[in-house]
Formats: structure tokens, sequence, C-alpha cells
């Protein structure tokens, strides 16, 4: 159940911003975010072929789940320093994709920064900002970037089997149970990043 929760929500989303962002096999990928979106944004890229596919997050748990659904790196780092780390870890070049999921403008500006010249950034965070940040360096890197509120219900017939056979297990960015009455301690608890994402249950 949990997993098929998802294909409503963040899977769907996660797998909008891998599309968007053209990752492919043989490809690096960078998932900007630890959430509930950018851990099913690295299911995703794992489960559409990238080589590598590189975690930007700093909470321990998140990360070790990131690593369960398949990065192969981890960047703790923000601003120019996880620029220049995802560089070092991609022999200088940046990364095929980035899947930008937070929607701050510091995360864009990472998030076309870590991309190589020619790649793709898919954007699903809900942008904080109204001009997209990084612009400048996204024109002289012929950087696509797209994205928005992801059509899941499009994707159901592509992902919904590979829930079933067990090819994937999205469901497992669950990691509290409330019932009705303790909705509003799950909220805060994921505000708080206490919780990565609540079910509620009757």
């Amino acid at each position: 159940m949990p997993s098929l929760l998802t294909l409503s929500d963040v899977m769907g989303t996660g797998h909008h911003a891998a599309v968007v962002a053209k990752v492919g096999p043989g490809k690096r990928a960078a998932v900007v975010g630890d959430g509930a979106v950018g851990l099913c944004a690295v299911v995703a890229a794992k489960r559409l072929g990238a080589e590598q596919i590189i975690i930007m997050g700093r909470h321990p748990d998140r990360i070790a789940l990131a690593r369960g659904f398949g990065a192969t790196d981890v960047v703790s780092e923000r601003g120019e320093e996880a620029v220049a780390r995802v560089r070092e870890l991609t022999g200088g070049e940046g990364v095929h994709s980035v899947l930008e999921c937070v929607g701050h403008g510091s995360a864009m500006e990472t998030a076309i920064g870590i991309a190589r010249p020619g790649g793709a950034v898919g954007r699903v965070g809900v942008p904080q900002h109204t001009a997209i940040p990084g612009s400048l360096p996204a024109f002289y890197g012929n950087i696509t970037i797209g994205g928005g509120p992801a059509p899941v219900r499009a994707y159901l017939d592509e992902l919904l089997p590979d829930v079933l056979e067990g090819r994937i297990d999205p469901g497992r960015v669950f990691d509290r149970t409330v019932g009705l009455d303790g909705v509003p301690d799950g909220y805060r608890a994921m505000a708080y990043r206490d919780s990565i994402k609540v079910m509620v249950t009757p």
C-alpha cells in the first residue's frame, strides 16, 4: 500500500523530474534535495538507467535511504562548495541531468552550476522565486530548464507495474503513521524534519 500511495504524489513527481532532466542509461544525474520527492527522484534515476546518481542532502537517515534506493555518491556541502564537490566527482564535467526537488533560489543556482554544458535541469520543487537564478550561465551553457507540477496520472501505466512486481519500493519514504487525530503532529514532524513522509490511516 505505501508504494502505491506514492504514485499519486512523490514518486510521480520524482519521476517527472527525471523525465524532464532527460535521465537515461549511462548518464550522470544529481538530485538536489533529500525530502520525499528527492528520494523518489533517486528511485526514478536508478530506474531509468543512470550510471552515477549523486544525492545532495545532509540528513543521515535520508542519505541512508537514498543509498538504498541507488545513490552512488553523497554531497552534503551547499552553495559553491557543493558545486565544486559535484565537479570533482564527475571529473570536472558536471552531470548530464539535474533533478531539482527543493524550489529555493539557491537550489536552482546549484542545479545550474552542476549541470554540464548541454545538460538539463528538471525542476519540481515549488519555486520560491519569480525569476530563475543563474539564467545567464544556463544560457551560455546551453542548459535546458524545464518542469513544473507533475502529471502523475500520466505516469501510472509506466510506474504501476514496477511497484506491483516489486522492482521499485518508493513507499519506504513513509517513516511515520498517524490516525486522523494525529494529522497536525504529522505535519509538524515533516515541517521540523523529524519525519520524511507521514501516512494517515483511518
